[in-house]
């Protein structure tokens, strides 16, 4: 069942900048023909978006702005309609827009810690990690210190997937294709806080920082992507000079919503990274 609180303040801020974001990169304009030598700006116009869907240019504009309300749930799908959004996406604004009650996201007790690192450990030599809804790392294996980061040589407070990609420049050097992989992780990243509701001030704190201290993370955060990071492959640059590409899967942890398991196995035909 949704949760439907009103939508006002950072709910609709971000829905908006979310739904603007999307209409200013459209191409939808150009591509039907509509294009103006005269257009000055980039995607399609708010009237465009709002005549395709059906709607009031005034009231849409006012979604942008964050002073629409909550539109109707024909309204949105009408709008996402209009704007083209790919599932993935479409299923981000309708989660900005009505949401569901989040998890509490309690810290993982040691106990409860102990318990999961007898998993990371049975999955020797594969690299795997825990990490929490915000991506901090809670456990690893001495694979994934072999193969991904050394996280027992950073402060706890660094060890944060999005830290290590963006503020350790190790990463570029290790990650191939570390471009691509960035805008992968901030995309699913995106996803995540909404699916998990975590507003939390740690996690305010966490982009502010990133924003601030990285141009990279601050030019994708603004492009308002979302994406999913559930499965793929990635290649690494080993301590001793060679190279790995492994596949990656990452599972959710019924017990403890929003907490990720992320596991690297060898592709088919290449060894394990030696111990």
């Amino acid at each position: 069942m949704l949760w439907r609180p009103a939508l006002t303040g950072e709910n609709a801020d971000a829905l908006g900048t979310f739904l603007r974001a999307h209409r200013e990169r459209s191409t939808i304009a150009q591509d039907s023909g509509r294009a103006s030598s005269r257009r000055r700006t980039p995607g399609m116009r708010r009237s465009e978006v709002a005549v395709t869907a059906g709607i009031s240019v005034e009231w849409y504009s006012r979604l942008e702005q964050g002073r629409g309300g909550r539109p109707s749930i024909q309204v949105l799908e009408a709008i996402c309609e209009a704007l083209r959004l790919k599932p993935k996406e479409r299923e981000h604004a309708f989660l900005l827009a009505y949401g569901k009650v989040g998890a509490s996201h309690q810290e993982l007790s040691p106990d409860e810690r102990r318990k999961l690192r007898v998993v990371l450990d049975v999955l020797e030599p594969c690299p795997a990690y825990l990490k929490s809804p915000s991506w901090d790392i809670l456990e690893w294996n001495a694979a994934a210190a072999r193969v991904l980061t050394d996280y027992a040589s950073l402060p706890a407070a660094e060890r944060n997937v999005l830290r290590i990609l963006f503020t350790h420049p190790d990463s570029r050097r290790r990650i191939r294709d570390w471009p691509t992989e960035a805008k992968l992780a901030v995309a699913t990243f995106r996803s995540e806080l909404v699916r998990w509701e975590d507003r939390s001030p740690r996690v305010q704190a966490l982009i502010h920082d990133l924003r601030t201290t990285s141009p990279e993370f601050d030019e994708i955060w603004r492009r308002n992507e979302v994406g999913r990071l559930g499965e793929g492959k990635k290649t690494f640059l080993l301590p001793d000079g060679s190279e790995t590409t492994m596949q990656y899967a990452s599972f959710s942890i019924d017990a403890h919503p929003g907490t990720g398991l992320v596991v690297y196995t060898p592709t088919t035909g290449a060894a394990s990274p030696a111990p």
